[in-house]
């Protein structure tokens, strides 16, 4: 996996004084779900910013993202266009580097990343709250099945992926497998 922060990591202040929050957690968990059910919940909130990430995949129905071809990405990145951004699953994943500008104006920034950005990133900004949001695998391995995406890895390489992360700890765990609803009071309440 390739791990990259923008090239303003040379300066040796943090990035402040607002929130990045990230949501992380195995595929199939619901992080989208989550995050489409927030960002509603939040329209109106100036203070609160869900960045859309931009992805070298088609965007479908499960997953709002914009995308680019390899190409146009690596572009982007040569041009400092991300925050940050990493390579998984096949693909490129990056933030938009106005998540930086918004961070500096106070606001709370929710981006869906891996997990494996996690430590690096922290190492960049004043205050990071990391939201792991899971289900139990049974669970997961089915909402995998429903929403198979021809350009994924294979089904069961998504989820022994999870395993890798099994020492990880995040700051804040949703689990899932309630209604949709109740998993949004989880991270409204963190927001505030």
């Amino acid at each position: 996996m390739t791990i990259s922060l923008s090239a303003a990591t040379a300066q040796p202040d943090l990035i402040g004084p607002g929130r990045l929050v990230l949501i992380v957690g195995p595929s199939g968990a619901g992080k989208d779900k989550l995050i489409a059910g927030t960002r509603a919940a939040c329209a109106g909130n100036p203070e609160i910013v869900f960045s859309r990430r931009v992805v070298t995949r088609p965007a479908s129905a499960a997953e709002d993202h914009a995308t680019l071809t390899d190409a146009d990405f690596d572009r982007a990145v040569k041009n400092e266009m991300f925050a940050f951004w990493w390579e998984a699953h096949g693909h490129k994943y990056g933030i938009p580097r106005a998540a930086n500008s918004d961070i500096r104006a106070g606001r709370s920034v929710v981006n869906n990343v891996s997990r494996a950005v996690v430590d690096n990133v922290r190492r960049r900004y004043a205050r990071v709250d990391v939201v792991l949001v899971t289900a139990p695998r049974d669970v997961l391995a089915a909402r995998l099945a429903r929403r198979s995406r021809p350009t994924d890895r294979s089904f069961s390489e998504r989820i022994g992926r999870n395993d890798a992360f099994g020492s990880f700890r995040p700051d804040h765990v949703i689990e899932t497998t309630g209604a949709p609803e109740a998993a949004v009071r989880q991270l409204l309440e963190l927001l505030k």
